[in-house]
């Protein structure tokens, strides 16, 4: 299990994964689940991956060799594609790839073709977007309504990001929101645990201003949890009885 979440706002985009795989008393692996595409001034792309990890490392392997576009033959990967949008495609082609390779034996062993991924960033002059794209390739996209997509274990850390989250709030703020949100999986799913990457890029820098992998020990992220909690705690201790249970509790 996992969980990564991907926030488009005005001035960027925000990308956090956690890096849990299996879980268990002694069954515990750590693999990177967010990677990052970069060529500064050129383009930034995010990718997060979601699902049976062998599918994601073939999908990865496949876009690092290229993938070969169906309308001129060439060999593409998200360093060569020229738009956002191809990206998606791209990478949902890559799936549909390792799919026509392994997923008929996979089924023959009663093993699941599982594969979702984030892809967000921004090419050249292109708009920044960010999609979710499925196991059967196909994608949605962040809206201005809906400027949050989450993949693995999305319904901890989704109640934070529904109350609090719009187009309009600042980047940082968006950061802010997403670590409390993985905080909130963290919290209540053994199976989405420590440690956490980050990747950050403000709209049309094309490069990625924060790159950071959260350890176990940081203080920071220690606060924040601590300081979740401790917030929490007070919000529903100020919030009045019900007057029905005046007298009966």
């Amino acid at each position: 299990m996992t969980y990564c979440v991907g926030i488009l706002v005005r001035e960027g985009l925000v990308m956090i994964a956690d890096t849990r795989t299996n879980a268990g008393v002694d069954n515990i692996a750590t693999f990177r689940k967010l990677h990052l595409f970069e060529k500064p001034g050129e383009r930034v792309v995010m990718l997060a991956t979601a699902g049976n990890l062998s599918v994601s490392q073939s999908v990865l392997s496949l876009l690092s060799d290229g993938v070969e576009n169906p309308e001129t033959g060439e060999l593409e990967t998200l360093f060569t594609v020229s738009s956002m949008f191809r990206a998606a495609r791209l990478v949902g082609r890559a799936i549909r790839q390792v799919y026509a390779i392994d997923g008929a034996e996979m089924e023959k062993r009663s093993m699941t073709f599982d594969a979702t991924m984030l892809v967000g960033g921004q090419i050249g002059h292109g708009e920044m977007r960010l999609y979710q794209v499925y196991s059967a390739g196909n994608a949605i996209e962040a809206t201005l309504d809906t400027p949050f997509l989450q993949i693995g274990e999305p319904k901890y850390g989704k109640p934070i990001l529904d109350r609090a989250i719009s187009h309009d709030i600042e980047l940082v703020e968006a950061l802010k929101l997403g670590l409390i949100s993985m905080d909130s999986a963290l919290k209540s799913n053994l199976g989405v645990g420590l440690p956490i990457d980050i990747v950050v890029a403000k709209r049309d820098e094309l490069k990625a201003g924060i790159n950071h992998r959260i350890q176990e020990d940081e203080p920071y992220f220690r606060d924040l949890r601590e300081r979740w909690s401790a917030a929490l705690r007070a919000a529903h201790q100020a919030i009045p009885h019900p007057p029905y249970a005046e007298k009966a509790l």
